[in-house]
């Protein structure tokens, strides 16, 4: 079966550090009680798809500490996190400008000490969030090389203090998707493959962060769809979403885990993400239809024709696309009438 969207263009942006887009928390508290409860809070928002207060506590954070990086940071990320989850369009000149400011501060805090564990941080989590943006927008090469300062910087913090779990995530999950890409190159003498050592990375982080053990668990998740092993990749999704029940992030890993094992299960977790965007007030046809898609093609797995020609005479009876959501969805669409055609005859 063709891969899943969503596993595809996860493995591209990983390749680029790109699964920083909510990546805060810290193993380690941040000093200060009033910043570490507004970074749980806001964080714990993004993932639970409360943008709007999401964006209140970050814009507090920036206002009571505008010398420190974070408030611009995660403005960034929940102007990039709503818009990945809508299938909107970035406002890039809002958000490169959040970037550029966290960037220009956390580089002068650098050149104040730039042995400071938490000023690397800075600057290893805004490099790493421009790498993810750069990446979403198609540039590669940029995201590719600010990426690699990114993770540089990640493994200075683990010089200057290896229980840095948070570290481990990025380094891990960076590692293991590096690996994958390059692993053409097996056999010849310079390659060495990291991916055994960027699951153990994970599974350290797993076991010793406070309050980011979820994001090493999400991306084990998909770690093991892609090395096949569903049934563990299942049982991690059931784990996560048992803390973030309504997260849509974590059901799109789950449901994926459950397309090859239970597809059953795996349409209802579909219908569940589908219905959550059905309650907004306007219509989100770039999810709508990839997700359409996604059911009709698990109904079809269990023999239930008639449903997925349904499912997809209503994707094709879908008018008036923007141009934005068809520069999204051509692809799929005509995957959508090759379906179509084939449950057709």
């Amino acid at each position: 079966m063709q891969e899943t969207e969503r596993l595809g263009h996860y493995k591209i942006l990983i390749l680029t550090f790109t699964f920083l887009f909510f990546t805060s928390a810290f193993s380690q508290n941040y000093p200060g009680r009033k910043i570490d409860s507004l970074l749980k809070s806001g964080i714990h928002n993004i993932i639970n798809q409360n943008y709007s207060n999401a964006k209140n506590e970050f814009k507090v954070l920036k206002k009571s500490y505008p010398r420190l990086p974070f408030g611009d940071i995660y403005l960034a990320a929940v102007q990039i996190a709503k818009a990945y989850d809508y299938g909107e369009q970035y406002d890039s000149d809002l958000i490169e400008s959040h970037l550029e400011a966290a960037k220009e501060t956390s580089e002068y805090l650098l050149s104040l000490n730039e042995d400071n564990l938490w000023y690397t941080y800075f600057y290893a989590l805004t490099e790493g969030y421009v790498a993810y943006f750069d990446a979403l927008n198609g540039n590669w090469l940029s995201a590719l090389s600010t990426g690699v300062n990114s993770i540089s910087a990640f493994e200075k913090c683990l010089d200057l203090d290896d229980k840095f779990f948070e570290a481990y995530i990025a380094i891990g999950t960076f590692e293991y998707w590096q690996s994958r890409k390059m692993e053409f190159l097996n056999g010849l003498p310079f390659f060495e493959d990291r991916t055994k050592v960027g699951i153990e990375n994970l599974r350290t982080a797993c076991d010793s962060a406070s309050y980011n053990s979820y994001l090493a668990i999400n991306s084990l998740i998909w770690i093991y769809i892609d090395q096949k092993d569903f049934k563990k990749a299942a049982e991690l999704g059931e784990k996560t979403l048992h803390e973030f029940p309504g997260s849509r992030y974590f059901k799109w890993g789950l449901a994926r885990a459950y397309e090859e094992i239970n597809p059953l299960k795996s349409i209802n977790l579909y219908q569940e993400i589908l219905e959550s965007f059905q309650n907004k007030n306007r219509r989100n046809y770039i999810n709508e239809i990839t997700l359409k898609h996604l059911i009709a093609q698990q109904y079809l797995k269990i023999g239930k024709r008639e449903k997925a020609l349904a499912l997809c005479e209503e994707i094709l009876g879908i008018e008036n696309l923007t141009e934005f959501e068809h520069s999204k969805l051509d692809e799929r669409i005509q995957r959508v009438k090759e379906l179509q055609e084939s449950l057709s005859k």
